[in-house]
């Protein structure tokens, strides 16, 4: 590292933001001397040593790879932009360039693309004096690329936690960004934002609520509201939003399926006859497996027709001369053929399935 200075690298970013490499000598969480990536780690023939606190000794070693991970990764997106950027300005415009540079050194475009993000996503945050330097040092990598892919108000959350030392783990992201959405949502009623506010109510249930009803066309949203505001217990709320996710997947599903649109079936009072019978589930279940069966014969299509070419084009080739080529042919002509045979399991307990196949 000492022989490649990472503040050196011609960007536009090191002229704005503190460096990123991990100062070593201000904070001991880090590693001493980069060069010699060793840890303290617990003898785990330790007996003596509680499981509690080795397990605790063992994150603390992973917090401090996966914080170094990080800076490392940022840095590797400044070069990999840096040498895209030059090669959009000198280049013959096609981005070979920058192709044969990530080749030689045995990058895939879309690794590089993912580091490239990961340093727009911090010096876009550093620009805006949300964070700096130090603040980066709290975050792991995995909760560092999923808060420059929150909101702007969760980042903002998110961002405060860290300035006040708090270490940023996926857990923490995931958790404020349930507190923001289930406090946020304009679908809960108030009681409820209070029993979340309060933690008698975890958030891990109720944001996936809100997201289900965020997915729903307007006219869907009113009556899972209404079954919110009939109770706001926890095995409520679980169960309106299992409703809420089928009737998502009904509506998916129902477009998709080619049987429904050919005979015009309107859907939504079907929906209702299905709510006021009870049985949303098995509507919602039988236009899914629906939808994968059509998809599915779509694929047993376009493969039989795979299969039934390059049967006729090998009998054109094969003759007497090749009569165990000649056997394989026939043994295959089950399937090759409009009339489709299939054993399922074994002679004594299977079963044979025939279907024909027909185009029109």
């Amino acid at each position: 590292m000492n022989d490649f200075p990472l503040t050196s690298i011609p960007n536009e970013a090191n002229q704005s933001f503190p460096n990123l490499e991990p100062d070593f000598d201000s904070n001991p969480d880090l590693i001493s001397d980069p060069s010699d990536f060793s840890l303290s780690l617990p003898d785990p023939n330790n007996a003596d040593l509680a499981e509690g606190q080795f397990l605790e000794e063992v994150d603390r070693a992973w917090q401090v790879c996966d914080r170094f991970d990080l800076q490392t990764e940022i840095w590797r997106g400044r070069i990999l932009r840096t040498v895209r950027d030059r090669e959009k300005a000198n280049g013959e415009g096609r981005g070979t360039g920058f192709l044969k540079w990530l080749q030689e050194r045995e990058i895939s475009k879309s690794q590089a693309y993912s580091w490239i993000q990961l340093a727009n996503s911090a010096d876009t945050l550093m620009a805006d004096g949300q964070l700096d330097a130090d603040d980066i040092r709290q975050f792991s990598k995995r909760a560092f690329i999923e808060t420059s892919q929150a909101s702007a108000e969760v980042q903002q959350l998110i961002v405060d936690a860290a300035r006040n030392g708090e270490k940023i783990t996926r857990r923490e992201v995931r958790q404020l960004s349930d507190e923001w959405t289930a406090m946020s949502s304009d679908h809960l009623p108030d009681d409820l934002k209070e029993k979340v506010a309060a933690h008698t109510i975890p958030t891990r249930y109720v944001a996936p609520l809100v997201r289900e009803i965020d997915k729903l066309p307007e006219a869907y949203q009113t009556p899972i509201k209404q079954a919110i505001a009939d109770g706001s217990d926890l095995d409520n709320i679980k169960l309106v939003t299992a409703d809420a996710q089928r009737l998502t997947k009904y509506l998916s599903n129902t477009s998709q399926v080619q049987a429904i649109a050919q005979r015009s079936v309107n859907i939504d009072l079907a929906l209702e006859e299905a709510l006021r019978l009870g049985c949303l589930k098995l509507a919602s279940d039988l236009v899914s497996q629906a939808s994968q069966l059509e998809q599915a014969i779509a694929k047993l299509y376009s493969t039989w027709k795979r299969v039934s070419y390059s049967a006729d084009q090998l009998y054109v080739e094969a003759g007497a001369s090749t009569p165990n080529l000649l056997d394989l042919l026939n043994s295959l002509d089950s399937l090759a053929s409009q009339n489709v045979t299939v054993q399922i399991g074994n002679d004594q307990s299977g079963k044979t399935i025939r279907m024909q196949i027909s185009e029109e």
